[in-house]
């Protein structure tokens, strides 16, 4: 585990972010677009290479608690997002929707590919 993640996950535990249980990948989906969040990380999570900052969100291993302590804090490329800017519950809404988006297909699969 990285240094940072580390550091990230504790904050979490202070700042005290609960699981998102009721969250809403629909209302996620909404607030995601919303807050602009498409236009680093596109419009599913997927990244993007025009904006090397863009990293890919779906699919990820990071813990609620762990992905809201990084958004509420972050001082890297993106900036962070306080409570009056994206609430608790709208950020809860955000990781839903992005664990609901499905994995990729593996290219390996698609007969096109193939040879």
């Amino acid at each position: 585990m990285r240094l940072l993640d580390v550091r990230v996950g504790a904050l979490a535990l202070v700042l005290g972010c609960g699981p998102a249980l009721a969250a809403s990948p629909e209302k996620g989906k909404d607030a995601y677009m919303k807050n602009g969040c498409f236009q680093c990380h596109g419009t599913i999570g997927q990244g993007s290479s025009i904006t090397s900052a863009g990293k890919v969100l779906t699919d990820t291993a990071l813990p609620y608690e762990t992905f809201a302590a990084f958004v509420r804090t972050t001082n890297r490329a993106m900036p962070p997002y306080s409570e009056k800017i994206l609430s608790n519950d709208e950020l809860a809404d955000i990781y839903a929707y992005l664990k609901s988006v499905p994995k990729p297909v593996d290219y390996k699969t698609i007969p096109l590919l193939k040879d």
